[in-house]
């Protein structure tokens, strides 16, 4: 058995608790994952250039002794795990078509000056509306039905930073979830 000291953000340390799950690589290894164990989180932080960081335990076998002391490692703590989930891209979660459609068509309507000239950055207050959902929880995205797209209100959960957890009773594994749109045509 070895134990690992890990600092942990004062901005972290609210969701690592004992018993959770982690791993680390080390730079003599670095394609291995070695998994670990939280065994204790400190009350007392360290400051360090005015970050505030606590110290966490991490349980780990070294049966096989490839791991050293004093090695650097760098760990990942497993705060919450789900499986079975449908997910999808947060970019997902931010498209609105009609916004894309209005940007296509402002822009292929507009003269040559104005494609060349730059325009102020939009304001915040000029979201379509509906986008966001007021329930918390809830939000919008849009999938291709029929060809055609289509608004659907789903539920969020954990999230990556990348893909976000989504449940609903329409969802279904391999929908065509909408996340970009390329031109907009513009009517007659």
């Amino acid at each position: 058995q070895l134990q690992l000291e890990a600092s942990v953000d004062e901005a972290d340390v609210g969701a690592v608790k004992v018993g959770q799950k982690a791993s680390f690589t080390v730079s003599a290894y670095p394609s291995r994952r070695f998994p670990a164990t939280i065994r204790r989180v400190a009350y007392g932080s360290t400051t360090t250039n005015n970050v505030v960081t606590y110290v966490a335990t991490l349980d780990v076998d070294n049966s096989d002794l490839s791991l050293r002391p004093g090695m650097t490692a760098v760990a990942t703590i497993v705060a919450t795990e789900r499986d079975g989930v449908l997910l999808v891209p947060n970019t997902a979660l931010r498209f609105s078509p009609s916004a894309a459609a209005a940007a296509g068509k402002s822009s292929g309507s507009s003269s040559i000056l104005s494609k060349i000239m730059p325009r102020p950055p939009r304001s915040s207050s000029s979201k379509v509306a509906g986008s966001e959902s007021k329930v918390p929880g809830t939000r919008q995205i849009w999938v291709l039905q029929g060809g055609q797209p289509a608004a659907m209100q789903v539920q969020t959960g954990i999230s990556d930073g990348r893909m976000t957890e989504v449940s609903g009773e329409s969802l279904t594994p391999g929908m065509a979830v909408i996340t970009d749109q390329r031109s907009a045509s513009a009517a007659p």
